[in-house]
């Protein structure tokens, strides 16, 4: 019986110790990627607590080509792998438009709704700069033809200041 107690107390102490680092309260920076043709977009991150966090994106084109803009956001857990060096993983979704300069491609154009997966891993520095390397599936749910029941590989990365 001991020894059960004494098993399931070093468990958990190895767990927590094991656990992730304090987080900033915000972070602002850009992530720099694919996105699907949005490149790149503002990053903002907002701690909810010790081991969690939201993520909110915003990317936009305007070219000759099409207008866009898409909006993302993303509810993150993150763990300590090694001293200020973390993972993290998430799941949310957003929205986004798509405007077209071509009369042709008019019709194709639009609203659209998608899902978002998230799995990354960040370096947090000493001094106030956080570096992340992600990877972010996502699906379209709803609306433009050309991200509707389409899966996207976004693999983006991310340069943040910490506040």
């Amino acid at each position: 019986m001991k020894i059960t107690t004494l098993f399931t107390a070093l468990l958990v102490f190895a767990t927590v110790s094991m656990s992730a680092q304090q987080i900033s309260d915000h972070a602002l920076g850009l992530r720099l990627g694919d996105s699907d043709g949005f490149g790149a977009e503002i990053s903002y991150q907002k701690a909810l607590g010790q081991y969690h966090r939201l993520e909110f994106d915003l990317g936009w084109r305007d070219s000759r080509n099409f207008d866009a803009f898409k909006l993302a956001g993303l509810y993150q857990w993150v763990h300590q792998l090694d001293g200020n060096f973390n993972w993290y993983y998430g799941v949310g979704g957003g929205l986004g438009s798509v405007d077209f300069a071509d009369p042709i491609l008019d019709d194709d154009d639009g609203l659209f709704v998608f899902g978002a997966g998230d799995i990354g891993i960040e370096y947090n520095f000493d001094i106030p700069l956080l570096i992340s390397l992600d990877f972010r599936p996502e699906i379209g749910l709803i609306g433009y033809d050309g991200f509707d029941n389409d899966f996207d590989f976004d693999i983006a990365l991310g340069i943040r200041y910490q506040f």
